[in-house]
């Protein structure tokens, strides 16, 4: 089953979310550039989300909505959820997650949590701060 398919039965509350996260790892997704080779990102009550998206139309609707034109769209690297979750955020220092498809029907948010982070840099593991270990 796909990633989108997988956010839209989460959404009809038929989804499992233990299957989701294990599409979300296999999935390649773009994530935008931002001041050079800085992933894209915003923070939120104490938690960094890297801005990540499942095709250029999210993308480029994302963008859009920032008010960035097409001709002004930052470059974006490609790497598959696994990466982000794996490697990119415990490497942050400080709680981060994954924000997909951001603003958009099909959006889903991927937070520092034990099962979808490794356990060293999840919020809710017991003697952690969510930072790098």
């Amino acid at each position: 089953m796909s990633l989108l398919s997988e956010i839209s039965r989460i959404r009809d509350g038929q989804g499992n979310p233990a299957a989701l996260v294990g599409e979300f790892r296999r999935t390649p997704v773009l994530i935008p550039l931002s001041g050079g080779d800085n992933l894209m990102s915003a923070e939120s009550d104490g938690i960094r989300w890297i801005f990540a998206f499942s095709d250029e139309d999210a993308l480029t609707r994302f963008l859009a909505h920032r008010g960035i034109a097409a001709d002004d769209a930052p470059d974006h690297v490609t790497a598959v959820g696994a990466r982000l979750l794996d490697v990119v955020i415990p490497a942050l220092g400080s709680p981060a997650g994954v924000a997909l498809n951001a603003g958009s029907e099909l959006g889903m948010l991927f937070p520092p949590v034990t099962g979808i982070v490794p356990d060293a840099v999840a919020v809710d593991r017991a003697g952690t701060t969510g930072g790098a270990a």
